[in-house]
């Protein structure tokens, strides 16, 4: 298989998990504040905390680029979206979920130049 297909699919995977992890924060958030305006603000602030951290320092072009800050950032924010889903009672999905985020991220490492698979 061509590399750069190999690469863009997981780089594209890579990046709907995110978005998965963002819409399973807001979800909760929906559903765990009491009133309504409480519900739309978790609803929006919770997403939105997770996503100015992934800006901060796991994005590819994040503002610090200090590998633990990363790893920490995608632990805490794919993490909290795996709790989120199980709090949802979506158990299956709270458990493929991670599994799913540490392949992609296991194949994009490896796929990074430099990096050897033996």
């Amino acid at each position: 298989m061509d590399t750069s297909i190999w690469r863009t699919a997981n780089l594209a995977l890579a990046f709907a998990m995110e978005l998965v992890a963002l819409g399973a924060l807001g979800w909760w958030g929906a559903r765990t504040g009491g009133p309504l305006p409480v519900k739309i603000l978790l609803a929006i602030a919770i997403p939105a905390a997770a996503a100015v951290l992934w800006a901060l320092f796991a994005a590819p072009t994040a503002t610090y680029q200090v590998t633990a800050l990363a790893v920490a950032t995608k632990i805490v924010v794919f993490g909290a979206a795996s709790l989120a889903l199980w709090q949802l009672d979506h158990r299956l999905l709270a458990v493929a979920f991670p599994v799913i985020v540490i392949a992609n991220l296991l194949v994009l490492h490896l796929d990074q130049p430099g990096v050897a698979a033996h």
